[in-house]
């Protein structure tokens, strides 16, 4: 049976239409009027992934979304017509896995559902050390959990993903189309930036965790994991 995934979109042709192309392509859908009636369902019989409308009757997605992060780690992407820079930074930073604008090819965001499987499968197979540690931050490949001055840190699978190649890479600046083609999984042209809003969130936990490390932008060209200006 092909992935399960659950829309919540209140707009009837456009819920329809991204079922429609998800079930040619082999997944199981379920499609939901509002994100209430979704996240109940979702407690019961948890789904793979999950794409959220923003503005629905009841719970709004971005609601909604804070609400599945506190209980999964589920794959979430946001649709929306709402294309503000805080619209798009407030949806990543919620724990959003990708973001995209209304009106959008279902095509494209077919793409992107198989974007995400395609990553978590790949960090499943990919043959590498049990454990990748830098500074005080660790994580453990094979359990799939982080930890931070010995504490849980708890991670999106996308956040996992960028902290893995960050880890593997630490020292070195990487660039943005790397990431969305490495940890991403992006092999199409796509214009995202994803990856600065998972690097926002992901600066804000290791923040929050007091990390001696830090992810510095490379002007122009991407990012690099360092350690913190106190450890150097």
């Amino acid at each position: 049976m092909g992935k399960k995934i659950y829309i919540a979109d209140d707009e009837l042709n456009i819920r329809e239409a991204m079922a429609a192309f998800l079930k040619n392509s082999g997944f199981q859908v379920e499609t939901f009027t509002n994100g209430d009636n979704l996240l109940a369902k979702f407690l019961t019989e948890p789904a793979d992934l999950i794409i959220l409308d923003i503005m629905m009757p009841g719970t709004d997605g971005l609601a909604l979304c804070t609400k599945i992060r506190n209980k999964s780690n589920v794959p979430i992407i946001i649709v929306s017509a709402r294309d503000s820079e805080f619209d798009r930074i407030t949806g990543i930073t919620l724990g959003s896995d990708d973001y995209l604008t209304k009106p959008f090819s279902p095509v494209e965001l077919v793409a992107r559902v198989k974007a995400i499987f395609r990553r978590i499968e790949f960090d499943k197979a990919a043959p590498t050390a049990n454990t990748l540690s830098f500074g005080n931050l660790s994580i453990n490949i094979d359990q799939r959990k982080a930890t931070c001055n010995g504490s849980p840190l708890g991670l999106t699978p996308t956040e996992f993903a960028l902290t893995k190649y960050l880890l593997e890479h630490k020292n070195k600046a990487i660039s943005r189309k790397e990431l969305l083609e490495k940890v991403w999984n992006y092999d199409f042209e796509v214009d995202t930036r994803s990856t600065d809003y998972a690097v926002k969130r992901l600066r804000k936990k290791l923040e929050v965790a007091n990390s001696n490390l830090a992810i510095e932008s490379v002007w122009g060209f991407g990012f690099k994991l360092v350690l913190g200006a106190a450890d150097e």
